[in-house]
């Protein structure tokens, strides 16, 4: 069984611990698209653009704004993780599978560790999480760049053979599927998250990770 193999679990933040459908990354995205409109003095549409041009060609928006227009990335984390995270509920059953889920707990987010702590918090799920691995502490290289992964693997000091990876965005997950970790994907209706969702890098997929953690913990149970 999977629990038995794992002693460490990596999870991603944004549409991964609460479900897509909560639109609370929407708010994200809009304050992307705020900071650009006021950056570079655009209208909404051209602003909006540019921010999805940034993303498809740098991984985030932010690394783009960093590499091809000399961003200051602190203001702008501070900027856009500015919203409001009562939209999303409560999280008791995710809360009382990670108490059930044997093993280290990490998240590894393109983020920021203050939007982790706002964001889990509001789930009621922060104190599960023994590390954040942010994009402060990745040098802003985002995901799927493999170079942050290798870093975490020695930062930590954990075993990929043993180790489990837990993405919204199928590509994110082939660096770790190179490490050696087992990896996740949670369903996307998004086309950027479904990006490599068919490629042997994907070893299980889920509905939520609701649904995985009720498998995963309940097959542990059982056997």
């Amino acid at each position: 069984m999977l629990a038995k193999t794992i002693d460490c679990w990596i999870f991603d933040l944004d549409n991964t611990l609460y479900p897509a459908r909560s639109n609370l990354f929407v708010q994200v995205s809009a304050r992307m698209t705020e900071f650009i409109k006021d950056r570079f003095d655009l209208e909404h549409e051209p602003a909006r653009e540019l921010q999805r041009d940034l993303f498809r060609r740098h991984g985030t928006t932010l690394r783009g704004l960093m590499t091809e227009h000399g961003v200051d990335p602190a203001p702008f984390l501070d900027f856009v993780h500015d919203i409001d995270v009562s939209i999303i509920d409560p999280a008791p059953e995710l809360d009382d599978l990670l108490t059930r889920l044997p093993g280290r707990k990490v998240i590894y987010t393109n983020g920021s560790v203050g939007h982790f702590e706002r964001v889990a918090k509001r789930l009621g799920v922060d104190h599960h999480f023994d590390h954040v691995y942010d994009i402060v502490a990745s040098d802003y290289s985002p995901k799927p760049d493999p170079v942050p992964y290798d870093k975490l693997i020695r930062l930590l000091d954990i075993d990929p053979t043993r180790t489990a990876m837990v993405e919204d965005m199928a590509k994110n997950l082939k660096p770790a599927a190179d490490l050696g970790m087992t990896t996740v994907w949670l369903k996307s209706d998004f086309d950027w998250a479904t990006d490599g969702a068919d490629q042997p890098h994907v070893h299980h997929v889920a509905e939520d990770v609701i649904s995985f953690l009720r498998t995963v913990v309940d097959s542990d149970a059982q056997s």
